[in-house]
């Protein structure tokens, strides 16, 4: 029953009816009739009840046994995952890592595990790809001639998103910007590349 529940809240509050009153602009004889059942609130009041003990107006009237209202979670598309989004990606000790969590961002993939977003950083791959771009990243150490990936050039470099180019026994990591020059690797600099992924898509983050 309503009268009982408001009761049960206010006294897990530690609150008297004069301060319930007085929290929310009521009358101490208002709350006294509710709580012996002479009267109920009208139904604006009850979503001001609701709010103020974090609960539902449901739960108030003993419509439902659920005193806390849903968590509102962002929407996604059937099928769709988080992703982390990374902000930089690192060659050390080895092994790549990870750093700078940005948040996640959703996707459409069966194993999400073996994802992550970079965000993208500079200009290099204009008028394609965009400073702020997200890039969608399976974890993988080998690519193909002509994919886009996300490689890390020396143990202590930075990872860039280029396209990757074989050419005999030299790799090129070639950026889609004109005003830069593409990465030609070869012999014992190609010791010093890892790969961190393959890029399956971008996208802009507004």
């Amino acid at each position: 029953m309503f009268h009982q529940r408001l009761k049960e809240l206010r006294r897990a509050r530690g609150l008297s009816q004069v301060a319930l009153a007085k929290e929310l602009n009521l009358t101490q004889q208002a709350v006294g009739k509710w709580e012996t059942g002479r009267s109920q609130p009208d139904p604006d009041t009850l979503r001001r009840l609701a709010d103020f003990f974090d609960t539902t107006v449901d739960y108030l009237l003993d419509r439902s046994d659920t005193a806390r209202p849903a968590p509102i979670l962002p929407y996604t598309a059937a099928g769709e995952h988080p992703i982390p989004v990374i902000g930089t990606v690192r060659a050390g000790y080895g092994a790549l890592a990870l750093e700078e969590d940005c948040g996640v961002e959703y996707a459409r993939v069966k194993d999400p595990q073996n994802y992550f977003y970079l965000l993208v950083k500079g200009n290099s791959m204009e008028p394609r790809i965009q400073d702020g771009d997200l890039a969608l990243v399976h974890k993988q150490n080998t690519l193909e001639d002509g994919d886009l990936g996300v490689m890390v050039f020396g143990e202590d470099g930075e990872g860039t998103l280029k396209k990757f180019i074989r050419r005999g026994n030299a790799v090129v990591l070639q950026p889609f910007n004109p005003d830069y020059q593409p990465l030609v690797l070869v012999g014992d600099d190609l010791a010093q590349l890892y790969i961190a992924g393959k890029v399956i898509e971008t996208k802009t983050k507004w």
